[in-house]
């Protein structure tokens, strides 16, 4: 064969290569730690304080199941010290706004369930940079689905304190972020079948929804509060499903509830 036609038939080679290289590879969003890498409570500790944080797990007196949660800020976490220590479910971060990808998902996502505990995703809200609807279909097409597998927890919608100064609520009237929040609860029960979790503090939904839209008979409740006790639920809810009460040495959160309740909320 001619060299220049040998030449030809590399450069082809070549083109093909990439061509598929790219089709397979996932698209680059925003996939690496940056300013728009906020995890859950994050602002809420900000805001809110931690004076009061518990630094062991609380006694519930009830049946229990103690988990965590990460976000990026963590790296490739050791799942294993983690499962030995008694955690049993996770949640991870796996969007925010419609900009970012946490570059970490996989190996937090899958090396949870490689050991064994029950995981499930969360994306962080920025209610000011686009609408409900369109966010929980970027969450879902980037981790933040659902599978009857026994093992996925229905996806969290994070709304907490606007991380990047100015208003507290980004700018939104009452009625209007309670219907971008039903517009995202909406959305994601229409693509997974399940209704998400919602994590919030019980401060910033009162000031923010102003004690109106109730999602207590739709939404599991994930509570952010840093104190000796749950305290006050947000408007309706009669009781938490979670509980995040430290972020100390790492998120950590109390299930509400035995592991058969744990199971339940996975299976759907």
């Amino acid at each position: 064969m001619p060299s220049q036609q040998r030449a030809g038939s590399h450069v082809v080679r070549t083109a093909a290569i990439a061509l598929v290289a790219s089709m397979l590879s996932p698209v680059n969003v925003h996939a690496s730690e940056g300013s728009e890498d906020h995890s859950a409570g994050s602002q809420i500790a900000k805001h809110e304080g931690t004076a009061e944080m518990l630094t062991t797990p609380p006694d519930l007196g009830v049946g229990r199941v103690d988990g965590i949660d990460v976000s990026s800020h963590q790296g490739d976490v050791d799942w294993g010290h983690w499962w030995r220590s008694g955690k049993r479910f996770v949640y991870v971060k796996a969007t925010e706004g419609t900009a970012y990808l946490n570059p970490k998902f996989t190996q937090q996502y899958n090396g949870s369930a490689a050991v064994g505990m029950i995981r499930g995703s969360y994306h962080f809200a920025l209610p000011n940079r686009s609408d409900g609807a369109t966010q929980a279909r970027f969450f879902v097409k980037n981790g933040g689905g659902w599978s009857r597998d026994g093992r996925t927890l229905p996806g969290t919608l994070d709304i907490e304190y606007n991380p990047y100064g100015g208003d507290t609520c980004y700018g939104l009237s009452h009625a209007a972020m309670v219907n971008w929040i039903r517009s995202f609860s909406d959305t994601y029960h229409a693509l997974t079948k399940r209704w998400p979790v919602i994590y919030t503090s019980t401060q910033w939904w009162d000031k923010c929804t102003g004690r109106t839209g109730d999602f207590s008979s739709t939404n599991p409740l994930w509570l952010a509060r840093y104190a000796a006790s749950v305290g006050p639920m947000p408007f309706k809810w009669p009781v938490h499903t979670i509980w995040q009460y430290t972020s100390s040495p790492i998120d950590q959160n109390v299930f509400n509830g035995g592991a058969d309740r744990l199971a339940a909320l996975a299976t759907g």
